[in-house]
């Protein structure tokens, strides 16, 4: 795993319905260590999901710079894993397969492909359903399947853009606790872009708040781990981060 630079990100489109250019984001820089856990939240349209694209290198920044262990980010590459809000998965594929298919990509001999699969299935308490295809699986498992599969490519970095957005409130906590349990084993570098404050200070080791595509603030969240929603539910200082973010993204 590598530290993630921003410098003066930017990244200005043409609207062609306003007929002038717009800026999505501003200036933005972060720095964001090797095994962090940082958390993006904002309100829609705030460039979130902007700075997400452009780090995974699917769209061109227009300013500044973003950097993976020191290297600039010019496309799309291994070194940057990412897990969407919508599943993903390929259908055709057994869980086993779709978690295998980025090794195999990297020309991971076989044997060893599914090895590695079957460890990160292991890890997301997926074993039993290795051989089974992602319609036979519900929601939340299909999206603990998209998680590790990123994973199991052994990014750099790894961008989570709301991918807990599509499930019930139930099964999103659950994949929240989920989440940080294999966070804590793997260490992985990880942005998460999300607009749910109770999330972000729950999940991350520091919250991000923008607003109109610029950095309002910082905050640290110094909650002790390994976390669980019901020893934080009712932890003032986790209702205090809480509403210190919300105050911060209701005036954005």
């Amino acid at each position: 795993m590598k530290n993630l630079t921003i410098r003066n990100l930017s990244k200005t489109y043409f609207d062609p319905y306003a007929g002038t250019n717009v800026t999505a984001v501003h200036d933005v820089s972060l720095n964001v260590g090797q095994g962090e856990f940082v958390c993006i939240v904002g309100p829609s349209g705030c460039g979130k999901t902007t700075i997400l694209n452009m780090i995974a290198g699917f769209i061109p920044h227009t300013g500044g710079e973003i950097l993976v262990g020191g290297r600039p980010v010019k496309g799309p590459g291994p070194d940057r894993g990412v897990v969407f809000q919508s599943f993903a998965l390929f259908p055709w594929r057994t869980v086993l397969e779709n978690v295998a298919f980025g090794p195999k990509m990297r020309g991971v001999r076989k044997a060893e492909r599914e090895k590695i699969a079957h460890e990160y299935l292991a890890l997301a308490k997926l074993t039993e359903a290795a051989g089974r295809y992602p319609a036979e699986l519900s929601g939340g498992m299909q999206q603990r399947v998209g998680v590790v599969r990123a994973l199991a490519n052994e990014p750099d970095v790894l961008l989570m853009d709301e991918p807990f957005a599509s499930v019930d409130a139930q099964t999103r906590m659950t994949l929240q606790e989920e989440l940080t349990r294999i966070w804590q084993e793997k260490r992985p570098t990880v942005i998460f872009i999300t607009h749910d404050v109770a999330e972000a200070v729950f999940l991350a080791n520091r919250v991000i708040a923008l607003s109109k595509g610029r950095v309002l603030e910082e905050i640290d969240v110094d909650l002790p781990r390994p976390r669980s929603w019901d020893s934080l539910n009712d932890d003032a200082r986790f209702k205090e981060l809480s509403g210190r973010v919300r105050q911060l993204v209701r005036s954005a």
